[in-house]
């Protein structure tokens, strides 16, 4: 009686004597990885050889019996996985959205179908790196929620940096949202001076950096951080109010 050898998506009927020699067989690369699948016969009984690692290994296959109209992807067939997922609007973050320290998070510009991601955050500040009004859908979010609304400027000099992370380093501002127009450069700075207040190495810095700011890093923004005196901001900063992390503990104190 033939039986069957399963290869790839293929039921090959072979005579019993001509089993031996397919272990020594070619068997394409295709096969060799394809997981375990089970072969459906039409017939009563058979006996399939499944390959998965090289070897050919006897095993059983259930049949079911085929009726005049069916098919074989009546029997078994591939989940449908769609083109494009979609997900409720209060899982929807901005674009560039990270958790930078303990109640600081980073974004690019917040829309409204963001602004139910951003109201589970229960801010109570927004400090914003853009020069332009901030649009009126953004005001009514701020109003509706009590947030506070921190602006600085699109070119940011060492004084308003040094205003900005006094805005940051408060805990009354907390929790608190970082974003310019994309999240990448001027945020990018803000975070980068930040980091140094935090002891952070400037590898460590520039490869956050580059790491948001891609595919465009810019070498201006790496050379402001690199050269930004950390000691001028702690002249603005009240120590009173500092986040408790301890790699702000040193510098506050002196």
């Amino acid at each position: 009686m033939p039986s069957q050898i399963a290869v790839g998506n293929l039921a090959v009927a072979l005579p019993m004597d001509c089993l031996a020699s397919i272990s020594n067989s070619h068997i394409d690369d295709q096969a060799r990885h394809q997981q375990d699948s089970q072969v459906f016969v039409p017939s009563t009984t058979s006996t399939a050889i499944a390959t998965t690692t090289g070897t050919i290994t006897p095993m059983t296959v259930i049949t079911i019996p085929r009726t005049a109209n069916m098919e074989m992807t009546d029997v078994i067939s591939a989940p449908q996985i769609p083109e494009t997922l979609s997900y409720p609007e209060d899982l929807c973050p901005p674009d560039n959205f990270n958790m930078v320290s303990t109640w600081i998070y980073r974004s690019s510009f917040p829309k409204k179908k963001n602004f139910s991601f951003l109201k589970k955050l229960g801010l109570k500040s927004i400090l914003t790196l853009i020069l332009e009004d901030y649009p009126e859908q953004n005001m009514k979010f701020l109003r509706e929620n009590d947030v506070t609304l921190f602006q600085f400027g699109i070119a940011v000099p060492d004084d308003k940096i040094c205003a900005a992370l006094a805005v940051l380093l408060d805990r009354r501002n907390h929790p608190i949202l970082i974003h310019c127009n994309k999240g990448k450069h001027r945020t990018g700075c803000l975070i980068g001076c930040l980091r140094k207040l935090q002891q952070w190495s400037h590898t460590s810095i520039f490869d956050e950096y580059r790491r948001f700011s891609h595919p465009k890093s810019r070498s201006m923004d790496q050379q402001f951080i690199e050269l930004f005196d950390g000691r001028e901001a702690w002249k603005v900063i009240d120590p009173k109010w500092i986040p408790d992390w301890k790699t702000l503990g040193h510098y506050a104190s002196a």
